[in-house]
This record gives C-alpha cells, structure tokens and sequence, in this order.
C-alpha cells in the first residue's frame, strides 16, 4: 500500500448539553480527523483529541503536526510494521503531540484494512472481531437538579458502574454521592475523577474522609505526575488510583510501586493511537496494574471504534471502559453509523459495522460538514 497524501480536518459538532468538569467545561467537540488518500482511490480516517490539559495539544499544533511529517509518513509506512517502525523513529516527538500522531495512525491502520479487506482487529493480531463492552456512566459536575436527573436517567438505562466527576466542595460532593450510600452494597460500582483538583495529598484526603465511603478509586486527585503523593492518598483513604494524565507510555508504569493500589487510564488520543496503547495495556497487565480504556469527551465513532481492539486485547487486566457515547452526546455523528452503547451501557460487538471494506467498517455522513485545517 502506498499513501499518497494526507489531509487534515475538524468537525466541530455541538453537544447536546455542556459537560463541565475542574478542569474544563465543554459545549463541542475539539478534535482533529485525518484522511490517508492512497493511490487507487482508497481512504482511511483516523480521529485525535487534542486537550490542553492533558497532552498539552491544540487543533493548530495538531494541523501543523500533520502537515510537517505527512511526507516522510507516506513515503515510510506501507504495512504495521513499517507504522511501528515510524512510531519508533519519531517517539520524541510523538510524545509531545499524541493525539495528531493517533490520527494519522487510525488513518492509516484503517487503510490498510481496507487493502487487505481486514478488520482492524484482524488487521493487529487482536482478536477476530470487536467484543461486546458494558460501559461506565459519567457524570459531570453540573447542577445538583440536573445530576439527579441524569442519575436517574442513567439508572434507568440499567448502568450499574459509575463515574463521578467531583466539584472539590465537600456539601456539594456529599450530595452527589448521597444517593449511592443510601443504596448500600447493591450492586452498582463506583469511582470518582477529581481531574487534578488538590496541591497536597493531605488536601485530598481531608475531602475524601469528608464524602461517603462509596468508591472503590478516584482519578488524578494531584498534579499529573505526583505518584508518591498519590500512593500516600490511597493507603490514607484505602482508595485505588487511577493514573491517567501521570501515565501515557508503557515505561512510566514501572514508577508504580504497589500494583494493586493503581488503576492505569488507558485512552487512545492520550496515549498516541491503538498501537501504543496496546504495549500499555500488555505492560500493565504484565505488571498487575488493572487498566481502565477511557475517552476524551465528544469522540466520535471513530474513535470509540478505535479503542475496541484496545479493549479485547487482554480482558483479564479490563476494569472499566468509557466512551461509546455517540449520538447520546454528539448533536450529529462524523459517520453514517453510529457506535454507542444500548441498554446497562453495553455495546454488543455484533452491532459494531463489519463492512467488506475492512478497517474500521465505517464510511463518513455524506451530511458531516469537515473543516479543513490551514497552517497558517
């Protein structure tokens, strides 16, 4: 296979409410989509998140990453092998821009299927098709009247694993949590992400001793980065960590100690596309650390269908997976068929499009309207 050219998007889609958490409030989605056009009329499409917060990325810096290496990219890479090969070269600056580099890898790796009429899953060596995933709702922290009612909502679609988005007030968190407690030991599991809210550990503990004692781990309570802040927190408030913005690469997990005490966030633009977030997952798998495949709010289903492969590559270490929210969120979706979880959360892998074509099975909405992006 020879790529030809690349070409680099946004599809700036509203939401159909704001989703707020300490860090950011979102209203639309920020994303970057990347077309790999090859010689005979073929096209793969591969979806980025960039975050600011999280990898320190923009749309721009994306746009203009794409157009910097699209070169040396088509003429490089011509099978999985050569991508690895690529990935392996330019690690340094991978690391710096992961979700343009994830676009343009799902890009590829979804051509390549298509020229090899194989499923992305084939087309990795993963598994022979995408598997069925119960997802996590998310609650964002919105109005207490509001987060009732998506509570209820979300209870009665059958969830039963949580996540909860806390505020750092401990009246206002107490409240969001009240509703757990009262149901005791039922069988509902739940999490919190305090997305980098506290300076100290004991800041962080003294809030958590203040909530009710319903979750089973909380994500990034510190700076991205303090491990040794993080594990004093969870053997104080006998709490898992979830690393996530603290862990991107496959090497940093060897900083933590304990593996039982750690939950790995697991989330394909974050981590640079499918390939590296699969050594992730091996590595902490290996290592005994229980991995959570997460998303970037407003994926489309690109990349929901990106992260299945992820997903099925070793179940044993899965805890949790986020995302497939699709059209639940999104005002419109990129592609003609949307990837999204039904009733209790669950995407049954037989719903997911297994269209001849290979790749990703999914052919972009005659009716998304592409912005293309300029360097400027």
């Amino acid at each position: 296979m020879q790529i030809r050219h690349l070409k680099a998007f946004t599809f700036p889609v509203p939401f159909k409410r704001v989703f707020r958490h300490a860090s950011a409030s979102r209203s639309q989605a920020e994303n970057v989509i990347v077309a790999a056009h090859a010689a005979d009329g073929k096209i793969g499409y591969g979806e980025g998140c960039p975050r600011l917060y999280v990898t320190g990325e923009t749309v721009p810096d994306c746009a203009a990453f794409v157009s910097q290496y699209a070169d040396s990219f088509c003429a490089d890479v011509r099978s999985v092998n050569d991508l690895r090969a690529w990935a392996d070269a330019h690690r340094s600056v991978i690391d710096n821009n992961p979700a343009a580099f994830c676009a343009m890898e799902i890009a590829a790796l979804d051509l390549l299927g298509k020229e090899d009429s194989c499923n992305i899953e084939q087309l990795l060596g993963v598994a022979t098709g995408p598997p069925d995933v119960a997802y996590s709702a998310v609650l964002g922290d919105m109005p207490l009247p509001l987060y009732r009612w998506q509570l209820r909502d979300y209870r009665a679609r059958g969830f039963t694993d949580f996540k909860v988005k806390l505020s750092g007030s401990p009246r206002r968190d107490r409240a969001k949590l009240a509703p757990f407690a009262s149901r005791g030991s039922g069988p509902e599991t739940v999490r919190l992400d305090a997305n980098n809210l506290w300076e100290t550990p004991m800041a962080a503990i003294k809030h958590l001793d203040a909530l009710e004692d319903v979750a089973f781990a909380i994500e990034e309570p510190l700076q991205a980065g303090d491990i040794e802040g993080c594990a004093q927190i969870a053997r104080d408030c006998r709490i898992k960590i979830i690393a996530d913005e603290s862990v991107w690469l496959a090497d940093q997990l060897e900083a933590l100690a304990e593996p039982s005490r750690w939950i790995a966030n697991v989330r394909v633009s974050k981590m640079g596309g499918i390939v590296r977030s699969l050594d992730v997952v091996a590595a902490a798998a290996s290592a005994g650390i229980d991995v959570i495949v997460g998303c970037q709010v407003g994926e489309t289903s690109l990349l929901t269908r990106a992260a299945l492969p992820v997903i099925a590559s070793a179940p044993g270490a899965i805890v949790a997976a986020e995302g497939a929210f699709g059209t639940h969120l999104l005002a419109s979706d990129l592609t003609d068929r949307t990837i999204m979880f039904g009733h209790g959360g669950v995407l049954r892998g037989r719903d997911v499009p297994d269209r001849s074509g290979g790749g990703l099975g999914l052919r972009l909405d005659p009716a998304a309207v592409l912005v293309p992006l300029e360097v400027t």
